[in-house]
């Protein structure tokens, strides 16, 4: 042991870092059981866990174990990747160890109940670590182990020489474990004892965990040598050491087939011990195995032997058991008995019998572990036999007595799966979803009843053994059948009896959903090849016969699509569906009002849904397929629809709208085929009449409900959509429309989803995209209603002004924001094409570059509206212009309340202020108006002038503020210009806008003046962008006086005054030439703030005004000196030292006039300035000396 250990290149972990390590608890893997079986197949077996099924199909034994680096194997950790190559011999080693241990605590074990449980957990503690080890060696196979590469000696890796070694190795300590273990019928009595142990509890003895040991291993040892057989591709492997020691030939081949003879005789001699205590008359209702694990054993050897036939090429397990069997009954018959064979049999020959009719029966069972029934074990014969004969039927005639023996087998057998389990993902295309794909496969049925040998030699006939199973091959035979004959119905008539007899009400009970499916197809095809309304009429019958409590909602979902497969039938045929209709609406309607009733539980609504979807996309597919929509379709569309909306989720209620969008579609393009007169097919007379039925019974069942649902704060897109496709619909059928509509449906559906002011902005978007696209329903509605355009134009521009209201709490583009958006770029592309609108842009001879964008097409739109206004030149056309203007935009403020009543979002505030304000610049002429200054008062009570402006402990919330001082210009300037036009209320809004300017002057302007602050005042910005005429001078003027009754109140805030006296410098210096009137005006507010300067905070005050007073001097001494010095006569007689100190620039000032002028001294201009000078004492004087002495 001490060897093994330092030779192993991954030698185990210490035990104590295997405690310090992250428990990573292995599934139990399988391995024989019989506790808790009761005779059922256990879960941790190999055939319940899948581990057969995974080894026939070649797949990792464990997928989802030994995926970590490490392995816990016998109380150590060792590399997963690595250890059973480098450390063969030491784990095996471990596992014999282990073993002995298990059959020592079996031979110690007492009869003492005390250590009963003791030694239960510690024989089934030994046991796991065994069996986990052997899940392990096969993994490993499995996973890691791949065939020598042959690579040169001196090239090689250590370990790749052990890796080329391993085959040998594992084939030696297999034939070590065979020869350890024995044979099952060498074991002790005391252990072939607990085959028959009755365990009622799960306290077992060490002797049952050491029995079932013995059988997992005998077990482990074949699939090991047949997953080694397979990873070696078939090249045999030798057990190189025992070859060279006792020249012994042993392969993996030879001691499969050794250890397999052994264990297979075993079994029959425990099977002989079963069968002496079997009577005569109990033969076949006592099994030939002891307890459910020798059965599952005799189930594994079964398919893993029938598996290798298959794909080896070697024996199947029958041919194993017809040797080891006729071996037994040839030596009982002489007398003798081989060695090793069992021998205790009596009765050779019925024990022969007995035990091939039980293992014929195990021979039933799946890998899985499920019993299979006949008719999938004889489906692949199925197949290749109807396949044959289908192909004799279309070289020759068929016989009535070859379909009618298929059918008395297949009538027998119409619920079975008809699969093969190897084909079976081919399969699937087989199945039937919907109405139109089960008639397609009828379809299909009845494609070779034509009989044209050339369809032999077709790829899809040569591919129906996989494409088809044996039943729909059938029915291609039934349908070459019924199309013999001279056209007489005679082999309809022949075999009509025949299957209409198979079916009853017991019958029809009795037949699954596969079944029901089956006869569907069946009946699809017979009403294809033979008299459609009298199968119909019979398979409806029998469905019917079957009460509704007896179906679960799958096969009630079939059956609604084979009666809808029915009805597409009928209109490939031209036959009138109304009978059928009116069948599968009343079931539907039944099924809408029980969705539609509250007290039908949540649960059961969202079983039933799936079958009113089944119904509304056959419908659908109905619709679709009609080839003019005159069959009575209308029948489908009945009030179980009215009934089922209003109890919609949201995402049903999408499907169901959905239905509805494609129905409209339908009948617009039938209707509009026959109007246009390019119908593809002969028009029957009643075509009209249907299609007034079918638009007749959308508006009835449908329109009520998207009437009530179009003032939803959460409406579904489809909405729109839906209500758009009404529209259409009345313009093509006005008469279609319910007389409440009437006498101009269109208009009347265009008041209620596009031009209602109450309706969301995504379904108005989402309508009018659609309607005003269509020029027809425009000119319709225009020549109906003069105003239907202004109305269209005044919601575009509500959506414009709320595309932001639904933004979601957190200021995050919500769903329904950003499909606005999307579709109001389409809405302004739309509106800018509509008739009113191109006028109004032609005549303000404005360019549409910018109609992409909805925000700055309004703007270009108000533009034009405003530009189109100041060129009219009649008093009559002024008024109905403001009339019009006043149409286009609604109640604008009532738009924007939104955002205004929720101080949010931010977005959508800056828009409405700004558009609102670019309103009132542009359309100040036209709001001056005594119609539509009302508009422009309430303007300025809720948007500029609120009443929490006016309350002391309220604040404007600084979203509204932003908002404010980004469009105040534009109010400005509007207002301004509209008080210099108004005939009545000028003097009122020249009120307004000192109120407007008197509060933003200060709320606006910091505390300290600034550069920035100040140059970016909104009110400086109005005043500078307005125009420099007369309509520019009412908005400068009252700016002045506003500011000077600012200055008078600011005599307690030095820095408020400051700030003011910066603001009017600033103003001066923008304006580009100064209104004497308006300094004029300014003056006594300077003079009063230079009084204020002299009283004792005039200390303070001294270096503003000595700055304000050089910058007048500066602006203005080269145009007005006299001007000039008699304003500083006025300031030396409030603050002497401010005009002392300006005394140097003064002096310097009127020098360079002087010799500017090139004309010696100009006595009139030193008169003036030593007058200024005479009123500033000693300095003054000492001035004028020096000014005489020049």
């Amino acid at each position: 042991m001490e060897g093994d250990f330092s030779e192993s290149l991954t030698p185990p972990v210490s035990p104590s870092i295997v405690e310090t390590q992250c428990d990573r608890g292995m599934p139990r893997p399988p391995s024989f059981s019989c506790v808790s079986d009761l005779g059922q197949r256990t879960l941790h077996g190999y055939v319940g866990s899948g581990a057969l099924k995974r080894l026939l199909l070649r797949l990792d034994p464990a997928p989802a174990d030994y995926e970590t680096d490490t392995v816990d194997l016998f109380g150590f950790s060792w590399v997963t990747e690595t250890a059973l190559v480098e450390s063969t011999t030491l784990l095996f080693n471990l596992f014999r160890q282990t073993f002995l241990k298990l059959e020592n605590l079996v031979k110690s074990s007492s009869h003492d109940i005390g250590h009963a449980v003791s030694n239960h957990f510690q024989a089934e503690e030994l046991r796991q670590q065994c069996v986990l080890f052997l899940q392990y060696v096969k993994v490993y196979v499995s996973r890691y182990f791949a065939p020598p590469r042959g690579l040169e000696e001196n090239s090689r890796h250590p370990y790749v020489a052990l890796e080329e070694q391993f085959p040998s190795a594992l084939l030696e300590q297999l034939f070590g474990i065979t020869l350890l273990f024995g044979r099952l019928r060498d074991l002790p009595s005391n252990l072939q004892a607990c085959l028959s142990l009755q365990h009622q509890g799960t306290r077992l003895p060490p002797a049952w965990h050491l029995l079932h040991l013995h059988l997992d291993v005998h077990w482990t040892v074949l699939e090991l040598l047949h997953l080694l057989e397979e990873k070696m591709l078939g090249q045999v492997v030798y057990a190189q050491p025992l070859v060279n020691l006792t020249g012994e030939n042993l392969t993996n081949v030879s001691l499969f087939e050794e250890h397999l003879g052994n264990l297979l005789m075993d079994l029959v001699g425990l099977a002989m011990t079963q069968y002496s205590k079997v009577r005569p008359t109990e033969a076949l209702t006592t099994p030939h195995y002891h307890c459910t694990c020798t059965k599952e054993l005799w189930v594994l050897l079964i398919h893993l032997l029938e598996h290798r036939s298959r794909v080896l090429h070697t024996q199947s397990f029958w041919s194993y058991m017809n040797t080891l069997l006729r071996t037994v009954l040839n030596g009982a018959q002489q007398g003798k008995v081989q060695e090793g064979h069992p021998t205790h049999c009596k009765d050779p020959l019925g024990f022969t019998w007995w035990l091939v009719t039980h293992l014929a029966d195990l021979g039933q069972s799946s890998s899985n572990g499920t019993h299979q029934d006949e008719g999938t074990l004889q489906e692949e014969q199925l197949r290749m036999q109807l396949h044959c004969c289908l192909s004799l039927c279309l070289l020759w005639d068929s016989s009535i007595s070859m379909v009618t023996t298929l059918w008395e087998y297949y009538s027998k057998n119409l619920n079975a799966l008809f699969t093969v389990p190897w084909l079976a993902v081919s399969e699937l295309s087989s199945v039937g979803r919907t109405p139109l794909s089960l008639l397609e496969q009828a379809r299909s049925c009845c494609s070779l009843a034509s009989r044209n040998p050339s369809l032999l030699r077709s790829t899809g006939y040569m591919q129906l053994y996989r494409s088809a199973n044996s039943f729909q091959i059938f029915l291609r035979i039934l349908a070459v059948h019924l199309s013999q004959g001279s056209g007489d119905g005679a082999p309809w008539r022949q075999i009509k009896g025949r299957v209409y007899s198979k079916f009853h009400q017991r019958r029809m009970l009795e037949l699954s959903e596969g079944g029901l499916m089956n006869f569907l197809l069946l009946f699809l095809v017979l009403a294809r090849m033979a008299e459609p309304e009298d199968v119909c009429v019979r398979a409806c019958e029998l469905l019917a016969s079957r009460p509704s409590s007896s179906l679960s909602i799958s096969q009630r979902m079939l059956l609604c699509r084979g009666q809808l497969a029915f009805v597409l039938l009928f209109q490939e045929r031209g036959l009138d569906v109304a009978a059928l209709a009116d069948r599968l609406g009343t079931a539907f309607t039944q099924v809408a009002r029980e969705f539609y009733l509250k007290t039908t539980e949540a649960t059961r609504k969202l079983a039933l849904w799936p079958l009113l979807g089944a119904y509304i996309e056959g419908v659908q597919e109905v619709l679709e397929s009609s080839a003019h929509l005159h069959l009575s379709e209308e029948k489908l569309l009945n009030e179980g629809f009215g009934l089922l909306l209003p109890a919609c989720r949201q995402s049903e209620l999408n499907s169901a709208l959905g239905f509805l969008q494609s129905a409209l579609a339908q009948l617009r393009a039938y209707h509009c085929s026959i109007q246009t007169g390019q119908a593809t097919s002969p028009l029957p007379s009643m075509t009209k009449e249907c299609h007034l039925a079918v638009a007749a019974a959308l508006w009835a069942n449908f329109f009520p409900f998207l009437r009530s649902l179009r003032l939803s704060l959460t409406p579904p897109p489809q909405l729109a959509d839906c209500a758009a496709g009404f529209s259409l619909l009345a313009l093509d059928l006005p008469g279609s429309a319910p007389q409440d509509l009437q006498p101009f449906p269109t208009l009347s559906i265009m008041q209620c989803f596009g031009w209602d002011e109450m309706l969301h902005p995504l379904v108005v978007t989402r309508y009018l995209t659609h309607t005003l696209h269509n020029s027809a329903l425009v000119s319709s509605v225009s020549s109906s209603s003069g105003s239907a355009q202004a109305l269209s134009v005044r919601a575009w521009v509500r959506c414009v002004l709320q595309q932001h209201a639904h933004r979601g709490t957190d200021g995050s583009d919500s769903r329904p924001d950003r499909m606005i958006s999307d579709h109001l770029t389409e809405l302004t592309r739309l509106v800018f094409r509509l008739p009113e609108v191109e006028s109004l842009l032609q005549k303000a001879r404005l360019q549409s570059s910018v109609r992409q964008e909805p925000e700055p097409a309004l703007r270009v739109f108000i533009k034009a509206v405003g530009f189109v206004y100041r060129d009219l030149q009649s008093l009559s056309e002024r008024s109905t212009m403001v009339s019009q203007a006043l149409d286009y935009i609604g109640d604008v403020l009532k738009h924007i309340k939104p955002y205004l009543a929720n101080k949010s979002p931010s977005e959508g505030l800056q828009l409405a202020y700004r558009t609102v304000g670019y309103l009132v610049k542009q359309w100040s002429s036209l709001l001056a108006t005594s119609k539509a200054q009302q508009l422009l008062f309430r303007i300025v009570d809720v948007l500029l002038l609120p009443h929490a402006l006016f309350q002391q402990d309220k604040s404007l919330p600084s979203s509204v503020l932003c908002a404010v001082r980004d469009s105040l210009p534009l109010y400005l300037q509007g207002l301004s210009e509209a008080a210099g036009v108004s005939q009545t209320q000028g003097a009122y809004l020249k009120q307004q806008l000192r109120s407007i300017t008197a509060h933003y002057l200060d709320r606006f302007l910091s505390a300290t003046p600034t550069t920035g602050t100040i140059s970016n005042h909104p009110i400086l910005l109005a005043v500078c962008g307005a125009s420099s005429g007369q309509k520019g001078a009412v908005l400068r003027s009252t700016v002045i006086q506003v500011e000077n009754i600012a200055q008078s109140k600011s005599h307690g805030s030095s820095s408020r005054l400051a700030s003011l006296l910066a603001f009017f410098v600033e103003l001066l210096k923008r304006t580009s030439e100064p209104d004497p009137a308006l300094v004029t005006l300014a003056l006594p507010a300077l003079l009063r703030c230079l009084l204020l300067a002299t009283e004792p905070q005039g200390e303070t005050m001294f270096p503003h005004l000595y700055l304000y007073s050089r910058c007048f001097v500066e602006d203005n001494i080269g145009l007005y000196e006299h001007q000039v010095y008699g304003v500083l006569e006025v300031v030396s007689v409030l603050d002497r030292s401010v005009v002392e100190g300006l005394i140097p620039m003064l002096s310097l000032s009127l020098r360079n006039t002087e010799c500017k002028r090139g004309l010696g001294r100009n006595t009139i201009l030193r008169n003036a300035y030593k007058k200024l000078l005479s009123n500033l004492g000693e300095t003054g004087h000492a001035e004028i000396i020096r000014l005489d002495e020049d």
